[in-house]
């Protein structure tokens, strides 16, 4: 029922290369090589060429692909290798899938009869009509939120780690030590996912319990959103939401139609026209019986969609598909949980931590000599050095992004922001491609008209007075004319034809423009009305106040608007008749004997109308300058004023008009009704006879829309040009309308140039179209879905491959599907950070299928902002988001990260020098409090003040978003900069004990007393190194812990001796450790700002 567009299999990456492959291992171009495809086009023979063939290659049967660069290549290797580099994941990836599938498996949806109001007697069983987006139910919630966590390696590490606790053997220290930090970490996250998951339920609760009237044998039934079945004839109120997809049967309006509203799936706010049913329309009452029966073809116009609004009248209808089988559910893809990529490196330096507490281990059972049993020195041993991995990493980070979370939604500048997923605000510093939708997103769809060319002379905005000066004038004379005698007229008709004047022409194109369109005006009941139909329309005043415009496209309105404002408005229109009113009062009357609706193939419309007081007939049309240049009169000035406008951003439009003859009418109108009736190539016939009036028409004018975009969008473009990140955008919209957005927005400078992708409909076409645009250097691509559909299903590598070397890509006529495919395959190919951006329900699957989803909340609509990680007001503020957000996020985690586990390094690293001193005996250096003190009150507040650190201000961020580009490298967190960290860690760790250990007095305490306290302020004074803009809270934090751990001397009798540490000597060798220990670090960070300034470091003073 649903247009949707279908995904064809793709050829797999591996799988072309093999092809290839074998295609080269062929002998010599005069060989017989095997072929792929059976194609039933006479270019079947092109697609056994590969793509990177030159035009000498096509000639001579020889390929130049070798020679090609972007060629890939690659060996396929087999047994034990390719088992070790990747074999098992694929192997449990693909198990995996075979499981889900056989668990999840989808019914294919065939034809079905549908039983009006008796759903009972439906043979098959069909899903409830239930709304729901929660992640987890009662029973997989626990266990769904703990694998989530135990899934990665560090949460995992801790869990085993803390569970080797209960054996007596293996105990280290306390239990709380180990489960203490574990458990706030759990109860944090099942926390977080619990108030998540409620509020979803809340959510959808509500719409679930929304009541609908259902008519059945005893009446009207109140009947819940989420009880309604497959054959219930359901009534909706206007204003009120489509609970299922239904077909369309009848309507209280008297035209047998309605208008809906779909901006809760597609972001547009324009109306949709459904038609009802005629026969069921037509029946006196719907209960009763049609004898003899009826049958009548449907269409898509006499559906209704879930989800979408009805806006005028009262509709019945009859369910056809309920919950996951509708529409908007089906062309939605399911949620998962995003993990960010500083996670996931995170993730993997921890597995390098892990390595390096097994060596050094093991490393220390070698020395001790395997001597008794050994096995369990070494699980001490590990115990021991765990800190190396430390638990408050995890902690730090998840309180670290919430902080984050928090400072995004407070940003004044950016008001209205809600953050949805705290768990990934770093992705917003690491994008490259930002994908993004057109209507509503880049353009507020509100269209404003700009020109009106007449060839001779032409009107702008500030013109507009002496447009409706000749309208004015030309009117006056025409109801002069009329009041007059009929011979006069008729006199003046056989005169010879004299130039028009400019009053003349004008009006002829505005009443044009007035005539050709598919606009509808709606008048609201007013207040206090009868309600009775005959009364309202004998009262109707048509004023201008109650009256709006209602059509399928803005461009329409935006015309009959402009016409309303110089001075001819359209008051009423039917299936049959429109209505003008003149400048004077004066009300004209035109009969609509023919509509000829917009087609993406023919890029134009028509009507013929006759006028009611004259008789005159008349033929209208227009469309684009592409399909009207060959239609009208000669002329030279129609193509460079068309790209002029194009140019400037502006929608054309060509409006032309022929006279006929009654004779003309009704030769045409046989012919057309005849064409209609045809069984066979029906839309061939009537688009000939419709061609045989499209001739030497007359042109009367060019008009110039443009599509107001979002305050400041082209800014903000620049503002990501210049960051780095390249902009797709992803549009169900015409080609025509993507390509003038594009431009207007800037999108695409005026100096690039476009090619838009011929469509293509086989394998052949698209090999040679690939081959065309290869050739092609800086320019924008525009591509169609259809012609995406088919590069994608032969070559998929090929196309992202060339499209990802583009400044820009423009796809129009999308689905939602193939907006979410485009990002999986960016996200596959490319291995780089995503983001989608949009503002209806038609954007979600792409919202949630990119790294990073940012949802626009406005009068199109929630959908897209309660589905998306990030929800914004305006688009302008995506730029403040992402270049002042995203860095300082991304850079806070990374040093906090690096920092958390260089405290753990350098404890472990104190670890080792002491069992190493003591004989590698597996005994702890510091235990009980002192452990759990130093992970927490001592440091955990100066190194979480480090979320507050910023290396330029916000301001200088925006004002240069070059800055941006570092970060997609990675290189605020790498093995690098790990390895930095870790050299610091071993050389403090090491400085602070064997410091302790030479200035060691009379009894071990004092050892633990000196290296404990020196090892607190190495760590306080390690954050002011690092810290690059000062915040208040900073010193607070820094003073705060200083101050707890002085205080918490007194108490700590077990660990230190209270009346040595009150000496002069224990504070000067505490003062001579920690200076050696942070000194020369202070001396190598200088020396670098001054020979090797950070990029930032340059712009502030």
């Amino acid at each position: 029922m649903a247009d949707r567009i279908p995904l064809y299999p793709v050829r797999s990456a591996a799988a072309a290369n093999r092809k290839r492959a074998a295609y080269y291992s062929a002998a010599g171009p005069g060989a017989e090589r095997p072929s792929r495809y059976q194609m039933e086009d006479e270019s079947a023979h092109l697609d056994e060429m590969p793509l990177m063939m030159s035009e000498e290659g096509f000639e001579n049967d020889e390929s130049d692909y070798h020679s090609l660069p972007r060629a890939r290549i690659t060996q396929r290797t087999h047994g034990l290798e390719w088992f070790v580099c990747g074999g098992w994941k694929f192997l449990c990836t693909s198990c995996c899938d075979w499981l889900i599938n056989v668990c999840q498996r989808k019914r294919e949806l065939r034809a079905r009869t549908v039983w009006l109001g008796h759903p009972e007697k439906c043979e098959e069983k069909h899903p409830r009509n239930s709304i729901k987006n929660q992640k987890y139910n009662v029973f997989t919630f626990i266990p769904g939120v703990l694998y989530e966590q135990f899934k990665f390696f560090l949460n995992l590490y801790f869990l085993v780690v803390s569970c080797s606790q209960f054996v007596p053997a293996l105990k280290i220290g306390y239990l709380y030590t180990y489960w203490a930090p574990l458990g706030f970490v759990l109860a944090v996250t099942i926390t977080r996912e619990a108030i998540d998951e409620f509020r979803r339920f809340q959510r959808d609760k509500e719409v679930n319990s929304q009541l609908y009237s259902k008519l059945t044998v005893r009446g009207k039934v109140q009947v819940k959103s989420s009880d309604i079945q497959v054959g219930d004839l359901i009534i909706v109120e206007k204003n009120q939401r489509v609970p299922s997809d239904m077909v369309f049967l009848r309507t209280s309006e008297k035209a047998g139609s309605c208008f809906i509203r779909t901006d809760q799936l597609d972001g547009e706010t324009d109306w949709k026209l459904k038609v009802a049913v005629s026969c069921t329309q037509r029946l006196p009452a719907l209960g009763e019986d049609s004898d003899p029966p009826i049958h009548e073809s449907l269409s898509i116009e006499n559906t209704l969609w879930a989800s979408t609004i009805v806006a005028s009248g009262t509709v019945i209808g009859v369910v056809i598909y309920t919950g996951k089988e509708t529409r908007s559910v089906m062309n939605t893809s399911n949620p998962k949980n995003k993990v960010g990529l500083l996670d996931l490196e995170l993730n993997q330096l921890t597995k390098a931590l892990f390595l390096a507490l097994v060596a050094l281990s093991v490393v220390m059972v070698t020395l001790q000599g395997f001597v008794g049993p050994w096995y369990r020195s070494l699980f001490r041993f590990l115990l021991l050095f765990s800190y190396i991995i430390p638990i408050s990493l995890r902690v730090n980070l998840d309180m670290g992004k919430a902080a984050y979370g928090w400072l995004i939604m407070a940003d004044g500048s950016i008001p209205g922001t809600v953050v949805r997923t705290s768990t990934i605000p770093e992705e917003l510093g690491r994008l490259v491609y930002l994908l993004t939708d057109k209507t509503g997103t880049l353009t507020q769809n509100e269209m404003v008209f700009k020109r009106l060319h007449l060839g001779t002379v032409s009107y702008g905005a500030d013109t507009m007075d002496e447009i409706q000066r000749h309208v004015r004038e030309c009117c006056s004379q025409l109801h002069s004319q009329d009041t007059s005698s009929t011979p006069p007229r008729k006199a003046q008709s056989s005169a010879p034809k004299v130039r028009k004047s400019v009053s003349s022409r004008v009006h002829e194109a505005v009443k044009a423009i007035a005539l050709c369109h598919n606009v509808t005006p709606v008048y609201e009941p007013r207040a206090g009305g009868t309600g009775d139909a005959e009364h309202a329309e004998v009262d109707q005043d048509f004023s201008d106040e109650n009256r709006t415009y209602q059509a399928a496209s803005p461009d329409e309105v935006a015309l009959v608007q402009w016409t309303e404002s110089v001075g001819l408005t359209l008051v009423n229109r039917d299936l049959t008749s429109m209505q003008l009113r003149t400048p004077s009062g004066q009300i004209l009357t035109y009969s609509v004997l023919q509509t000829f609706p917009f087609t993406s193939e023919g890029k134009r419309m028509g009507v013929i109308v006759r006028d009611e007081s004259t008789a005159e007939i008349t033929f209208y049309m227009k469309g684009a300058d592409v399909a009207m240049s060959a239609i009208v009169q000669y002329n030279d000035w129609l193509e460079e004023e068309c790209g002029n406008m194009a140019r400037e951003g502006l929608r054309t439009l060509v409006v032309a008009k022929r006279t006929l003859t009654e004779e003309q009418y009704q030769d045409f109108e046989s012919r057309h009704a005849q064409a209609r009736l045809s069984v066979h190539d029906r839309a061939l016939k009537v688009a000939a006879v419709l061609e045989s009036l499209e001739r030497d028409m007359q042109l009367l004018c060019v008009t110039g829309v443009e599509d107001r975009l979002q305050e400041h969008v082209r800014p903000t473009l620049e503002t990501l040009r210049n960051a780095g990140i390249k902009i797709w955008m992803l549009t169900g919209d015409k080609l025509e309308t993507a390509t003038c957005i594009a431009k207007s927005s800037h999108l695409v400078s005026r100096t690039q140039d476009i090619h838009v992708f011929r469509p293509v409909t086989s394998r052949g076409e698209a090999h040679l179209e690939l081959n065309a645009f290869r050739r092609k250097h800086d320019c924008a691509l525009v591509i169609s879905g259809d012609s995406l559909e088919v590069c994608l299903r032969y070559y998929e590598h090929e196309l992202v491959e060339l499209a990802c070397q583009c400044p820009a890509v423009v796809c129009c006529r999308c689905s939602p599907t193939q907006k979410a495919r485009i990002v999986q395959l960016l996200r596959q190919h490319t291995h780089r950070r995503t983001c989608a951006i949009g503002d209806g329900g038609n954007d979600v699957s792409m919202i949630q299928a990119a790294d990073c989803g940012i949802g626009i909340e406005g009068k199109e609509g929630k959908a897209a902002s309660l589905a998306a990680d990030f929800s914004i007001r305006r688009f302008e503020h995506v730029g403040r988001l992402l270049v002042v957000h995203g860095r300082s996020s991304y850079k806070r985690s990374a040093a906090l990260g690096q920092f958390v586990m260089h405290r753990g390094l350098v404890i472990s690293t104190m670890q080792a020098v002491f069992s190493s001193v003591f004989y590698f005996a597996s005994v702890p250096l510091y235990q009980g409090f002192l452990m759990v003190g130093y992970a927490t009150v001592y440091t955990m507040f100066p190194v979480f003040s480090l979320v507050l650190d910023q290396d330029v201000k916000p301001e200088m961020a925006m004002l240069y978003p070059e800055l941006y580009k570092d970060l997609t490298k990675g290189r605020s967190l790498s093995f690098k900069t790990f390895l930095i960290w870790v050299l610091i860690s071993v050389y403090q760790g090491g400085i602070l004990m064997y410091g302790a250990l030479v200035l060691f007095e009379s009894e071990f305490v004092h050892v633990v007393a000196i290296s404990f306290t020196a090892l607190v302020l190495t760590e306080l004074l390690m954050v002011a190194l690092t810290v690059r803009t000062w915040h208040w809270l900073m010193v607070v934090a820094e003073f705060l812990s200083l101050g707890c751990y002085v205080a918490s001397l007194a108490f700590l009798n077990e660990y230190f001796d209270v009346a040595f540490i009150t000496t002069m000597t224990f504070l000067w060798k505490v003062s001579a450790i920690t200076v050696v220990s942070c000194l020369p670090l202070y001396v190598l960070k200088h020396l670098k700002r001054k020979l090797s300034p950070p990029s930032y470091s340059k712009l502030t003073p």
